[in-house]
């Protein structure tokens, strides 16, 4: 999809053409994050950023580990060695 050229409105709002929400999966009421760098603004649908997350996350995890349990564990064996 080509670039759409829009205007920055009253108090900073920006108002996302609905042929790029339809693309991108935008709804409204969703929850997104903004992210600023280089002259860009990006913005990303929450539950693919969490996706994302969680597959980097699972490359360095054991198949049916808990990583909680894990935490919990760990903070109980630091509670004994200190207490």
């Amino acid at each position: 999809m080509p670039a759409v050229r829009v205007k920055i409105g009253t108090n900073g709002r920006l108002v996302i053409p609905a042929a790029i929400r339809r693309k991108v999966g935008l709804e409204e009421g969703q929850t997104v994050l903004l992210e600023a760098g280089k002259g860009e603004l990006r913005v990303r649908r929450l539950e693919d950023v969490v996706d994302q997350a969680q597959r980097t996350v699972k490359k360095y995890v054991k198949d049916h580990a808990s990583l909680s349990e894990e935490l919990i564990a760990d903070r109980r064996a630091e509670a004994e060695r200190e207490g």
